[in-house]
């Protein structure tokens, strides 16, 4: 459905839980945090599912939305979630169960009942914009975590995603009084000094190849305990490579426990597509923007991103 319809289908139910994705991003919570508040405006029950992987950074954006246990909803909702195998933990109650999903991945598997889709949308927060100002409900509180959603999803205006409508939708949202200029600098002016020193530690080990214009960095957990980084110090980390002079396209590979390694792909998209890249590991998500997971050793892990990507910058088309 689009996103009018998408409007008529959430005036006409209610008693709403909202689903965001593991490993959140502020696009995801921003967006299921806008939509409660939203909802709640129009005088429907809503709430968020409290989601164990979200930061301290993010969290706060759902104070006072979460669900209180044992809620039972009758209409179910996510946001920003391509497939249902990245729901988080909490959520794999409601696999099979969505009722609406409101998405912007290419990747998006048609898991709900119901699919609002915008795949040429920077940020599934541009979507969620136009269906609140379509229901006619906006005000400061919905609009400051819809603008953490766009402009987080979009490297603050800087991605190649960026387009004419992400800036509209920024700028309405601003219009509503938000404190844009304090939002943009604690999610990309302000660092640890563990992440500082973690940056440190990646610019000494990562590796380039194809004449220094791919670049491939594990952030392993010993790296990270020698700088006594936390998981809050590595958000949107897969971005750093990406400032380095004459890198076009990125690996950035995250260990976590039991073994598993956490891909983040950023490439120029016209010259090597990130989903194509990610599909070969089991992965997906945006041209220029996509992830997948591995299990076995570091060296592993960087050994199978290296070949997708050999493999794909082989390849006479990547449209």
């Amino acid at each position: 459905m689009d996103y009018r319809e998408a409007v008529g289908f959430l005036k006409q139910h209610d008693n709403y839980l909202i689903l965001t994705h593991k490993r959140p991003d502020g696009d995801t919570i921003g967006c299921a945090a806008g939509l409660c508040r939203a909802l709640r405006g129009m005088g429907k029950t809503a709430h968020v599912l409290p989601n164990e992987d979200a930061t301290p950074l993010l969290a706060g954006y759902l104070e006072g939305l979460t669900a209180p246990a044992g809620f039972v909803p009758d209409t179910v909702v996510s946001t920003d979630v391509a497939t249902e195998n990245l729901l988080p933990d909490s959520a794999v109650l409601y696999k099979g169960r969505i009722d609406l999903a409101i998405d912007h991945h290419p990747s998006q598997e048609f898991f709900a009942k119901e699919t609002c889709l915008e795949a040429d949308k920077a940020a599934c927060g541009e979507i969620i914009w136009k269906i609140c100002t379509e229901l006619g409900v906006m005000d400061a509180d919905i609009a400051a975590p819809l603008y953490v959603a766009i402009a987080t999803d979009c490297g603050c205006f800087v991605y190649a995603n960026t387009t004419p409508h992400t800036h509209r939708a920024a700028a309405a949202l601003m219009e509503q009084g938000i404190p844009a200029q304090a939002l943009n600098k604690k999610h990309f002016r302000t660092k640890s000094m563990a992440r500082m020193r973690l940056e440190g530690l990646i610019l000494q080990h990562m590796k380039l190849y194809h004449s220094g214009t791919v670049a491939v960095a594990c952030v392993t957990l010993d790296m990270m305990a020698q700088v006594g980084a936390t998981s809050e110090d590595t958000d949107d980390i897969a971005a750093f490579l990406g400032q380095i002079e004459g890198v076009l396209h990125t690996a950035t590979i995250r260990e976590h426990e039991g073994g598993e390694f956490r891909i983040s792909v950023r490439t120029k998209a016209d010259l090597l597509n990130a989903t194509r890249v990610c599909a070969r590991l089991g992965g997906g998500g945006h041209k220029a923007a996509s992830g997948c997971t591995v299990k076995g050793t570091v060296e592993e892990a960087e050994a199978a991103i290296l070949a997708a990507i050999d493999t794909q910058l082989s390849q006479p088309n990547q449209d």
